[in-house]
């Protein structure tokens, strides 16, 4: 069966975005690997927002080799959009209800693991109904004070196990977590 895994950046203090929704303290080693991971997926899962935002995100003309490769890959992946309302759009399948049967008719397919992207209210609810495999949280060497928590309106605890640590020579320390 496929894996949930939300791979993420946040900041030491805890955020996935500054105070005004931004990512520019985000650090991109070449040690990280992004590469594999996204050799490893063969899906992605957005909410509506982030889907309008980055979903079809196409970089400048004039951005590196290595950008234009890494958002070639991205989109080559087959896109989710959880939205409250669907719309058609030849790039992405909308799912608008029966979010967790959807899910796990999407898991229980063949292919390789899936990326959920987010944005902040679908990581909170894949949490919140226990649908996340695996959490790759980025952990960056920077102190945002406030701005969109990664875990908010959790009701319980959840358990996890780590099973890796990687730092890297940026300073961002990746931890990968199991339920």
């Amino acid at each position: 069966m496929k894996k949930i895994i939300l791979d993420l950046a946040v900041s030491l203090d805890g955020f996935i975005e500054g105070p005004n929704g931004e990512i520019d303290w985000c650090i991109m080693d070449e040690d990280m690997d992004f590469d594999g991971f996204i050799d490893g997926i063969d899906s992605i899962f957005y909410g509506r927002v982030s889907y309008d935002a980055w979903g079809n995100y196409q970089p400048e003309a004039s951005a590196s080799p290595a950008e234009q490769k890494l958002w070639t890959a991205v989109h080559s992946k087959k896109k989710y959009v959880f939205s409250h309302k669907t719309r058609n759009d030849p790039n992405a399948s909308f799912i608008s209800e029966n979010l967790p049967a959807e899910v796990e008719e999407i898991k229980h397919g063949e292919g390789k693991d899936i990326w959920l992207y987010g944005g902040a209210s679908l990581i909170s609810s894949f949490i919140k109904l226990g649908l996340v495999d695996e959490y790759r949280i980025s952990v960056h060497p920077i102190v945002l004070g406030s701005g969109k928590p990664l875990f908010e309106d959790l009701d319980k605890r959840i358990e996890l196990k780590l099973i890796k640590t990687k730092p890297f020579k940026s300073g961002v320390v990746q931890l990968i977590y199991h339920k």
